[in-house]
């Protein structure tokens, strides 16, 4: 792990550091104050490529994420925060943004867990509402772009209630037919990571995978209860209990709309993300795969999309080893 900037560090002379807001196995994010610009706090994400690279696989990741930070320099969605800078100092690569006060949704749920309360569904739909404009909006720019690595704590509210969807760690932008690299070397947080993200290969990743840890969040935000990761799901299809078993006051329609997005295989999730919303908000009213009914709801898996995981998980393991002896 890369050593982390000191307290008053100043980078670019213009980026002086505060303190460090966050930490992760490829380099941390600061706060910092923007010199230039009196009074501006700014959140530095900080990447330290993988040193056991080869040089010219360091050069191809330093290259990617220039390419990648000038697309999210584009973006501009209330609900994301802007990029407004990049740059790279050694083997260390910096991306500058919007500095978003207030507490993020995990603190949020576990002041409801302190008091044996629930989040209210209403106000979780809100918030829903406001993560799924921005996933439309990232998933429709041209090429793609998945965030994969959405989690309460990643989900920040600012004190006039506008959800904010952090820290691009590990994003993704999808070129077809050309493998990427992700501007960390990673497969998000195991509770919210679909089977395809597992690995540190993203090639089987696409944005049903950001829709799966979308209902992943939405469980834990309505359950106080952390949903059973993938690989658990896999081997123990009944290790995920009901939303509804545990928080009686979740509605059917959110805990099919939760069900809906975290199926194991992709093609059994909804398409996109308009698709889950419109389900959600009471739009449409139709599933397109398969989604227990009330009366089964225990049995979360059916044999065929065990025998279509199992084939997919044998694809990964093969591919993963020749990725590791070839690339």
């Amino acid at each position: 792990m890369p050593l982390p900037l000191k307290t008053g560090d100043l980078l670019r002379g213009r980026y002086k550091i505060k303190r460090i807001i966050g930490q992760g196995g490829m380099g941390s994010i600061y706060l910092a104050e923007d010199t230039r610009l009196k009074g501006r706090l700014c959140a530095l994400k900080e990447v330290e490529h993988d040193k056991s690279l080869s040089k010219n696989l360091n050069k191809q990741a330093q290259d990617q994420f220039l390419q990648e930070a000038t697309i999210l320099a584009r973006l501009d969605h209330p609900n994301l925060p802007k990029v407004s800078d990049y740059f790279s100092i050694g083997d260390r690569d910096y991306l500058v943004m919007d500095y978003v006060p207030g507490d993020d949704l995990r603190t949020l749920m576990l002041k409801a867990k302190h008091q044996e309360k629930f989040l209210k569904e209403k106000e979780v739909r809100l918030w829903a509402n406001q993560l799924a404009d921005a996933l439309i909006y990232l998933h429709t720019q041209d090429p793609p772009i998945l965030h994969r690595d959405i989690k309460p704590s990643n989900l920040k509210l600012t004190l006039s209630g506008l959800l904010k969807l952090v820290d691009f760690g590990l994003v993704k932008v999808m070129v077809p037919g050309e493998m990427t690299i992700t501007i960390i070397q990673g497969q998000g947080t195991a509770l919210y990571t679909p089977l395809e993200q597992y690995g540190g290969n993203s090639a089987h990743t696409d944005i049903r995978s950001d829709i799966y840890s979308f209902g992943a969040t939405l469980y834990h935000l309505l359950t106080n209860t952390p949903p059973a990761d993938a690989r658990e799901r896999f081997i123990q299809p009944k290790s995920m209990k009901p939303p509804r078993s545990i928080n009686p006051a979740i509605s059917q329609q959110m805990e099919r709309a939760i069900f809906w997005a975290m199926n194991l295989h992709p093609d059994e999730r909804p398409q996109s993300m308009m698709q889950l919303k419109d389900y959600f908000t009471g739009r449409s009213t139709s599933i397109e795969s398969k989604v227990p009914d009330m009366d089964e709801i225990k049995e979360l898996t059916s044999d065929a999309v065990i025998r279509k995981l199992l084939i997919a998980a044998a694809a990964l393991t093969a591919f993963g080893f020749i990725a590791a002896v070839f690339f």
